[in-house]
């Protein structure tokens, strides 16, 4: 085995919890060195700067690499379960084939990027590489610094805590098949805006926007709108085509539903534009259940008994994991039976960076899931190593 996972939890945010992580990892690989580790923690590592710092550390000291790139996030998985209740480290180490680099030696031909972020997408990040990923948003209060807090670095790179909140890393000697599932069901066609005052939507289609929501949404949710608000948002379509084909191919961003007014208009997220093409869609556990199901057959779809994955990637939101769900990630466990055996890592968090055909584009409760296998013998240029 040339990848291998493990996840260490405690009661406090101690490197040796890292450590340990990357020892087991190492021991269930067979490998005596890593060409590479992913490392996610737990919010707690972030209270001070040093507790990452010092986990970073002792895991690239572990695993005799310094390739060791990740971040902070909500909660942290791998195939053997989740963590979102107490601190945690996950780590997936790399060998044989496969090894982490830079993103400064992607080419055209190179696998998509591991990508992780702040709070937003960076602008050249939409038009540039394929990229997957995670917004680890939410700056935490650092108070080491006699009491005042300041923000702490959420991701590493290189084994360092990167200030400027960026981190992108290739999978060298992989190739990497990703699907996303939106976890989002379309109900009704898309209509075009008529009227919109400011983050007010007013008319669609010669209609009020609350009538042309209400005649889209199933009779459980029409009928008790205002308390299930939060699973109703607004699509709106970035490609002229159809609003199913638009939505496979990625080509739409979601905007909430704020608020229904007394003038039968909707208070959006964001502020639109008459023309623009909006359709609804609904987020129910089942829908997204089915949706995660669809989007791991197209991935098995890629891969034959010869060219099984070694490792699969999957960055999921926090409010799409065990929250959603009821007390269990429906989303892995899907996973696990689809691809049993085979080694997970992944996180919870805010948003995750998802690739299309219109660019790589920022989504909310969604899922991205990237299969990893191995193409080449890693060269030894490739990895640095610690002495």
């Amino acid at each position: 085995m040339t990848v291998a996972t493990a996840l260490v939890s405690g009661n406090e945010p101690l490197p040796w919890l890292a450590e340990q992580a990357a020892r087991d990892a190492l021991k269930k690989s067979g490998l005596t060195h890593a060409s590479g580790a992913l490392l996610f923690l737990t919010p707690e590592f972030a209270h001070h700067a040093h507790y990452a710092q010092n986990a970073v550390t002792a895991v690239a000291r572990t695993v005799q690499c310094i390739q060791v790139a990740g971040g902070i996030a909500s909660g942290v998985f791998t195939e053997a379960g989740w963590i979102v209740d107490r601190p945690a480290a996950a780590v997936m180490v790399f060998g044989g084939g496969l090894a982490l680099g830079n993103d400064r030696a992607a080419d055209d031909n190179a696998p998509a990027l591991i990508s992780f972020t702040g709070d937003h997408l960076p602008p050249e990040w939409r038009s540039s590489a394929t990229r997957f990923g995670a917004c680890i948003s939410g700056v935490f209060a650092d108070t080491s610094s006699h009491g005042t807090p300041r923000p702490v670095p959420l991701v590493w790179q290189q084994g360092r805590l990167n200030e400027q909140l960026r981190c992108s890393v290739q999978v060298l000697g992989a190739k990497i098949e990703t699907a996303v599932s939106s976890g989002l069901k379309l109900v009704g066609d898309a209509q075009r805006i008529e009227q919109c005052n400011g983050f007010d939507l007013e008319r669609l289609s010669g209609q009020p926007a609350l009538r042309s929501l209400l005649g889209a949404l199933p009779s459980d949710l029409r009928n008790r709108l205002e308390a299930h608000l939060h699973q109703v948002v607004a699509v709106v379509l970035e490609s002229s085509g159809e609003a199913n084909s638009a939505f496979a191919d990625g080509c739409y961003r979601t905007l909430p539903i704020i608020a229904i007014n007394r003038d039968q208009s909707l208070t959006l997220s964001e502020r639109l534009a008459p023309g623009e093409r909006v359709c609804w869609a609904v987020r129910q556990a089942d829908s997204a259940e089915a949706d995660m199901r669809n989007a791991l057959d197209r991935l098995a779809a890629e891969h034959t008994a010869e060219t099984s994955p070694s490792c699969a990637l999957m960055f999921s939101c926090i409010g799409r994991g065990p929250y959603f769900y009821g007390g269990d990630d429906r989303d892995l466990a899907l996973l696990r039976r689809r691809f049993p055996g085979l080694p997970v890592l992944g996180t919870y968090s805010t948003g995750q960076i998802t690739p299309s055909r219109c660019g790589n584009r920022l989504r909310q409760n969604s899922v991205v899931t990237a299969l990893i296998s191995e193409t080449s013998i890693c060269k030894e240029a490739h990895v640095q190593s610690i002495p």
